[in-house]
């Protein structure tokens, strides 16, 4: 068979697959790194299918979880037809109930349940309708950047294990068998409503956050924040931020973009020098 007609059988026998479809195959190669390659029944030429090591049998070492030649039964996650290929979980197929309560989540759903564990890459919710997780401390999941609008040191400063929340469901992670939540989603979003009354050109006050290599956030109000870029930082060049401001300073900047969709505030402080003759750093 040649490589035109080879792909295209790939391409016909892909189509007939789903996701949440189940497929029966043989365990034909495994490695450390990618999991094991499945030649699926039906298409006995080459492995079509991969088991990833997040989707393999929870529980059990990796090395231990599948042997070579074993048959498997696992959920189709995703197909590629382009590239001839099919991701497969085992872990969908060894604990149905979890499987079949994330996949019937909408995306906007509003969950409830009680903080289960605070790690420092999200925390972990145990839902209230949802059944127990075989490996992590809660079915749900918020990741750092979903827990609030405002800026805070720790997800602890948000909220605290025990503590009941009500989140809006974002998507199905299928890598790691969860609902991925948002709280921040189920509060109004202070940008926006300090957009409302902003316009480009305005002069603000704030108080300086962070200094980084290509220039300094600024807070102008509760929850906001806006950038001043290197070069909008003074009239004459400036090699780094702190050869002209240092956090805690407080400045006045204008805004010159503003961008709703992104929840970006752009701000220029030496547009504000050049009109009031403010010095390039400010006097203490």
């Amino acid at each position: 068979m040649d490589e035109v007609s080879d792909h295209q059988a790939i391409r016909s026998f892909l189509s007939t697959i789903h996701v949440g479809d189940l497929c029966n195959g043989v365990a034909t190669e495994i490695t450390r790194s990618h999991g094991v390659a499945v030649t699926l029944d039906g298409f006995p030429a080459k492995p079509l299918g991969s088991v990833g090591p997040l989707d393999l049998p929870w529980g059990r070492p990796r090395t231990e979880a599948v042997e070579l030649g074993q048959r498997i039964i696992a959920e189709v996650t995703a197909v590629d037809l382009d590239k001839g290929h099919v991701r497969l979980s085992m872990a969908a197929t060894e604990n149905p109930e979890l499987w079949t309560f994330l996949k019937r989540l909408d995306r906007g759903e509003i969950l409830s349940g009680t903080i289960a564990a605070i790690e420092s890459f999200g925390v972990f919710v145990a839902l209230d309708d949802g059944p127990d997780h075989p490996v992590f401390p809660g079915v749900g999941f918020i990741t750092i950047p979903e827990l609030s609008w405002h800026r805070f040191e720790a997800a602890s400063d948000v909220v605290q294990v025990g503590e009941r929340v009500s989140c809006e469901f974002l998507q199905f992670d299928t890598w790691n068998g969860e609902a991925r939540l948002s709280l921040r989603a189920t509060q109004p979003d202070p940008f926006q409503a300090f957009a409302d009354g902003l316009a480009v050109g305005r002069t603000l006050r704030g108080t300086v956050t962070k200094l980084l290599p290509f220039g300094a956030f600024v807070q102008v109000a509760d929850g906001i924040e806006g950038l001043i870029h290197l070069e909008e930082l003074a009239w004459t060049p400036v090699k780094t931020p702190g050869d002209v401001i240092q956090v805690g300073d407080e400045v006045s900047v204008v805004v010159t973009s503003l961008d709703r969709e992104w929840r970006r505030l752009a701000l220029s402080r030496r547009q504000v020098t050049a009109s009031t003759g403010e010095p390039s750093r400010p006097q203490h």
